[in-house]
């Protein structure tokens, strides 16, 4: 693959706020990449980080980092990432090879290359909805690499408080077969009031057998780890306040609120796949992570 030039394509779209955070997950999925014991391979990952003059001169290798996996942002948060990615990853092929769902809606895509990497059936279509500069960056460093995604891949500009339903639909959705749906590192940022329409929304547009994914924070108060590892080494290193970012309202039981409508949900701690997959990170004290949940739901067929 080709190589691309830092400063030199559009990057409004990642270049501050949540943007940013997407560049910081890529460059955690590219050291992931060059791991001997990866759990999981995304070759692209590196490229985006190296297109955005803000993430330029970010490491893509652990041994880039001077301490290594001591570091909390690029070896016990970066390996965050990572596992998450991997669990993801499993989740979606699972649901398209064994539960038969052909559409797959990322939500707020940002720089997810899963239309690109991963192993899709025939017949399978990616929608990615994200803000306009999000995806016109991802766009140009994919075509300046030849990218060929291994699914029929649709982009969807638009920001999600505007009229993202609509816009699926327009781009061929198709709310009578099943779905899985995805929504990774997205609904921390969202006020409660969005995330009830958000997932209220999925539902309303999934047939039975479809499927879920998304990631939440149950802390009270956001606050009370504002000063763990996690949070301020992502402060020091790159800039990025991941505190101001977040919103701060009371959350809601959107896994509790699938269960009324008639999906089954199971919710995990990332340590749990840890433990699964004999890598990633551990519980600690003063731990950003300790609230972290990962939420897997399916409307169950009559």
């Amino acid at each position: 693959m080709v190589g691309t030039t830092p400063g030199s394509i559009g990057v409004e779209g990642v270049e501050g706020g949540v943007g940013l955070t997407a560049l910081m997950v890529a460059a955690a999925r590219a050291i992931e990449t060059h791991r001997d014991d990866t759990l999981a391979r995304d070759v692209y990952a590196e490229h985006f980080v190296l297109a955005a003059p803000a993430s330029a001169g970010w490491p893509v290798r652990i041994q880039q980092v001077r301490d290594g996996d001591a570091n909390p942002l690029w070896g016990r948060f970066a390996r965050y990432f990572g596992l998450r990615t991997r669990v993801l990853d499993d989740f979606l092929l699972h649901a398209v090879h064994t539960g038969g769902a052909r559409q797959v809606v990322l939500l707020g895509a940002g720089l997810d290359s899963r239309a690109f990497r991963l192993d899709w059936p025939s017949g399978s279509v990616v929608f990615e909805i994200d803000r306009e500069g999000v995806l016109a960056f991802k766009r140009t460093v994919l075509d300046r690499l030849s990218a060929t995604p291994k699914a029929a891949r649709v982009e969807i500009p638009i920001d999600l408080r505007a009229d993202w339903v609509g816009a699926l639909a327009d781009a061929g959705f198709d709310r009578a077969a099943p779905s899985v749906w995805l929504a990774e590192g997205l609904l921390f940022y969202l006020p409660a009031a969005a995330e009830t329409y958000l997932i209220d929304t999925v539902d309303r547009l999934s047939t039975e057998g479809s499927a879920l994914a998304f990631e939440v924070k149950l802390e009270k108060d956001l606050l009370a780890y504002r000063d763990s590892p996690l949070y301020t080494s992502t402060t020091r290193q790159i800039g990025i306040d991941l505190l101001h970012l977040f919103d701060g309202e009371p959350r809601p039981d959107s896994a509790g609120d699938l269960v009324g409508k008639g999906w089954s949900t199971s919710v995990h701690t990332p340590f749990d796949f840890t433990r699964r997959h004999g890598r990633g990170p551990l519980p600690e004290q003063n731990d950003a992570l300790a609230g972290n949940r990962w939420v897997f739901a399916n409307k169950s067929r009559l």
